[in-house]
């Protein structure tokens, strides 16, 4: 399929596979999308600007790259800024299309169904999407697609009207005429307002009066009595800002514009240096109107599909969207002659150069020309090179999820392994993100459907680097096409995948070798630090047990983050598994006994499994503690270890430098923080080459266990 990507400030039509839908979404094959004009032509313009010139314009920002420096290294850093900047960005965020294919738990919609869809991360520009259901709705029969594609303007247009509770016979102004400003009057007279628009532009104004409004007053025209002229001296009931500009005048002219007791609602994109003189005496109430309406920014409402019960929350996202939709279909709303022009979806070049141009239309639209009998569900995959000779000793490679982790970490790493790596294929959810990633590092396809890879017989290992609650069941079905499986952590965060991961290798807790099965490496990468073999080789020296004290100072993150949901499993599951498998390392033991103690948080901020104190011994008579916490300081390093044994002292911080007092020749420095991620790529190669596991798969389930059992122990399920 053809998607209209964003890149250095250009606009380009290229060849994705088509998007992989999951639980809750359809797949939509468009007819019409919505160019807005000002929402476009700030992503374009956004591209176009070098990274290291966002950074200069955000000082704020300075801090945090001068610690990304620190931690990473120079060049790593600048490898991160050259990605960043060959980034490819989907753009739109409101079309109109036929359904070809949907999940099986929807089921108010089917094939062949008419619906409208919203929402920057799904309805883009291309010739098929997928879209969440709390974000489409469907199209009645006697409204037209092209009415309907500008279903998110206007539900943009219309929550803004609702957050300044309009009554009938009230006053209004509009401050911009654009599409949304011209939306906005024609509500707002649906709702029997009076309605006074401002704008620098005389042809919208007119515009705007050939849609019902009464007066209009060009900018220049425009003086501080002009809305007291109009309404008896009062001032209006209300002003809705839906214009663009980075002056603070324009919220100031709006406050002044209304009477005691107002409200100036926002709706646009303007400066808010707020002159307190301009709203206190009259009491005047300053509303902001988020987007589409409750629900947006929702992770749970927009893609989970979590939907708000119309008893609490009358008007939702989604309800909005419908609303616009009927208010279109019953001709309260006219939207085509707002439409300037049209283009074919494959001239959009045209279209971006028409709308960057000096006179801007209100609206554009895309058309697009395909039929639906040519799709093909099968289709996800796409060939970014042909006829590749791969080397022999060359480990073919594919890669499921390209997210931040796996670009800043693991590919550059692959890069630097080029002699020992092929990278055959880049899967991930969404064309754009594998594209630009299999075009920077040379994969030979991408694609949408992991099952891709698993059918392909050059494909000899999978790195699993999706989120969390994806790594067992992807692993397990790689496992079974015979590929060597290399999963970040955890392992995975259900414990009925763990025992089929069991069940594959024939486990007893007598016999857990699976020496003949494909590897499985889970992503432990610290025990391949070179400070922690210089740890474990004072550990092999020593005669008697050790103890061992790790303070990890994770950080905090926010309740609503995937990594505390279903998605992730917590962050004892999902990270604190990193200092359990290294205990194991050090060991090379099972565990014995183990206690788990957290803090129990008087608010929601924390959460009871990332604030907590593990101690755990093992069959060989070591004792390790881990205190993990979110609540500690940043500037405070992350990771910090003492480990004693025979009458001295290791001490690591934050895998920069290593001292061991008692044994001076194994203390190690590094110029900066190396966890062992090279290292642990190495030794999967020769793993999948040799045959040996470079982690014993006996330690990476006892790992697993350990976490699970922990997390019972946390939230005292046992």
């Amino acid at each position: 399929m053809k998607q209209i990507l964003l890149k250095k400030g250009v606009a380009n039509v290229v060849e994705l596979p088509k998007p992989q839908i999951g639980p809750g979404e359809i797949l939509v094959q468009l007819q019409v999308s919505c160019l807005s004009i000002g929402t476009e032509l700030s992503g374009l313009r956004g591209s176009a600007i070098p990274l290291w010139k966002k950074v200069i314009s955000q000082p704020e920002k300075s801090m945090k790259v001068i610690k990304i420096v620190g931690e990473i290294g120079v060049r790593r850093a600048l490898s991160l800024v050259k990605e960043k900047n060959e980034m490819e960005y989907p753009t739109g965020y409101s079309a109109a299309g036929i359904i070809v294919s949907l999940s099986p738990d929807i089921c108010d919609l089917a094939i062949g169904d008419r619906v409208a869809c919203a929402g920057a991360q799904y309805a883009n520009h291309a010739e098929y999407i997928r879209v969440s259901r709390n974000l489409c709705v469907r199209i009645p029969d006697n409204l037209d697609i092209e009415s309907a594609s500008t279903v998110t303007l206007g539900a943009i247009a219309l929550q803004g009207v609702r957050r300044s509770q309009p009554t009938l016979g009230e006053i209004f102004v509009v401050v911009g005429l654009g599409i949304l400003g011209q939306l906005t009057v024609q509500i707002l007279i649906a709702n029997g307002c009076r309605v006074i628009g401002i704008d620098t532009d005389i042809n919208r104004i007119e515009k705007a009066k050939t849609m019902g409004m009464k007066i209009g007053i060009c900018l220049s025209d425009f003086d501080e009595e002009s809305i007291a002229r109009l309404t008896d001296g009062h001032g209006a009931d209300g002003v809705i800002i839906t214009a663009a500009s980075s002056s603070d005048v324009v919220v100031s002219n709006a406050f002044n514009m209304c009477r005691k007791k107002g409200r100036v609602i926002l709706v646009g994109d303007v400066g808010l240096n707020l002159n307190r003189a301009d709203f206190y005496s009259k009491e005047i109430d300053f509303l902001i109107s988020t987007s589409y309406g409750p629900g947006r920014y929702d992770q749970n409402y927009e893609v989970h599909g979590l939907d708000y019960p119309i008893s609490y929350v009358r008007w939702t996202e989604n309800r909005n969207m419908l609303e616009y939709i009927r208010l279109l279909s019953e001709g309260h709303i006219k939207i085509l002659p707002l439409v300037n022009v049209r283009f074919p979806f494959t001239e959009a070049g045209a279209a971006y150069t028409l709308i960057s141009g000096e006179k801007k239309p209100l609206i554009a639209l895309l058309t697009y020309s395909n039929a639906r009998e040519d799709f093909d569900c099968n289709n996800n995959q796409m060939e970014l090179k042909s006829n590749v000779q791969i080397s022999d000793g060359k480990i073919c490679l594919a890669l499921i999820g390209v997210g931040s982790f796996v670009k800043s970490a693991h590919l550059p790493n692959l890069l630097k392994l080029s002699n020992h790596f092929h990278i055959r294929s880049i899967v991930n959810r969404t064309g754009p993100s594998a594209r630009s990633v299999g075009k920077q590092f040379g994969a030979d396809y991408i694609s949408t459907n992991p099952e891709d890879i698993f059918s392909d017989i050059n494909v000899n290992a999978v790195m699993i680097a999706t989120r969390h609650n994806l790594h067992g069941s992807l692993a397990l079905t790689a496992l079974k096409a015979g590929k060597h499986v290399f999963v970040e952590k955890p392992t995975t965060i259900f414990l009925d995948e763990l025992n089929q991961i069991k069940d594959f290798y024939g486990l007893t807790h007598n016999d857990s070798d699976g020496s003949s099965m494909p590897i499985l490496m889970t992503g432990y990468n610290r025990r391949f630090s070179p400070h922690i073999k210089r740890v474990k080789e004072l550990v092999l020296r020593s005669t008697s047990p050790f103890i061992v004290n790790y303070r990890m100072n994770a950080g905090y993150i926010h309740p609503d983050h995937w990594v505390h949901g279903d998605e992730g499993g917590g962050r004892n599951l999902g990270e604190a598994c990193h200092i359990y498998d290294l205990f194991i390392f050090l060991a090379n033991s099972k565990v014995k006994s183990f206690s788990a103690h957290s803090i129990n948080p008087s608010t929601a901020y924390y959460k009871r499994n990332d604030n907590f104190i593990t101690t755990i011994s093992f069959e060989d008579g070591s004792v390790a503690n881990l205190i993990y916490t979110s609540a500690g300081h940043k500037n405070v390093a992350k990771e910090f270890m003492e480990l004693y044994v025979d009458g001295k002292t290791a001490i690591l911080d934050n895998y920069k430098s290593l001292t061991v007092h008692g044994d001076s020749k194994l203390s190690f420095n590094s110029r900066i923080p190396n966890k062992g991620l090279l290292n642990e790529l190495i030794e999967f190669r020769n793993g999948c080459l040799s045959g040996e596991w470079p982690i014993p798969l006996w330690q990476q389930l006892e790992v697993s266990e350990l976490a699970f059992s922990i997390e019972e122990m946390l939230f005292d399920r046992k």
